[in-house]
């Protein structure tokens, strides 16, 4: 797929999927409500969780087009296994981006129905990444996603980089 298709097709999936998850469905709860008397470390932490979760997100996306040629989105995977920056610490940086986007914004707006839903996103998340997820992406990738797996852990960020063999086909 050229670089140009494949930012459009993850531009479109970055507003389909995490813009809605991350954003619509939180709006949809909270109506950006925020509570009379916001606690300033709960504002502190949920400010960096949102913004760190951008960040991560956006760059997610950017290695899907830039490296792996191809978009988050299903029905138009990447060319190669993308391990390159955060996938370098965790598989699924998209999904912890988004958690942490949640979460924050859980802490920013107090509110309960938010942290169900949380909950429910978190839950779905590990469903189809251990369902349908991984075992696609083992057919695709081979060997190189088995040795990326045993490296690289699924949700909770590693503190150095991953440098395998897999890595270096996408850096």
């Amino acid at each position: 797929m050229k670089l140009a298709a494949a930012a459009g097709g993850s531009l479109g999936w970055l507003i389909a999927a995490p813009g809605v998850v991350g954003g619509l469905v939180p709006w949809l709860i909270t109506h950006w409500s925020r509570p009379a008397d916001p606690v300033l470390v709960l504002d502190v932490v949920g400010w960096i969780l949102v913004l760190t979760g951008c960040a991560v997100l956006l760059h997610a996306f950017v290695a899907f087009a830039w490296y792996g040629r191809g978009t988050p989105a299903p029905a138009a995977p990447t060319e190669q296994l993308v391990v390159h920056g955060a996938y370098r610490h965790v598989r699924n940086p998209m999904y912890v981006a988004v958690t942490g986007l949640v979460l924050g914004q859980v802490l920013l707006f107090s509110s309960w129905g938010l942290f169900v839903y949380l909950v429910v996103i978190g839950v779905v998340m590990e469903a189809f990444v251990r369902t349908y997820e991984e075992p696609t992406l083992r057919v695709a990738y081979g060997a190189a996603y088995d040795e990326f797996c045993a490296a690289v852990p699924r949700w909770w960020p590693r503190l150095t980089p991953y440098r395998g063999t897999a890595s270096k086909a996408t850096s």
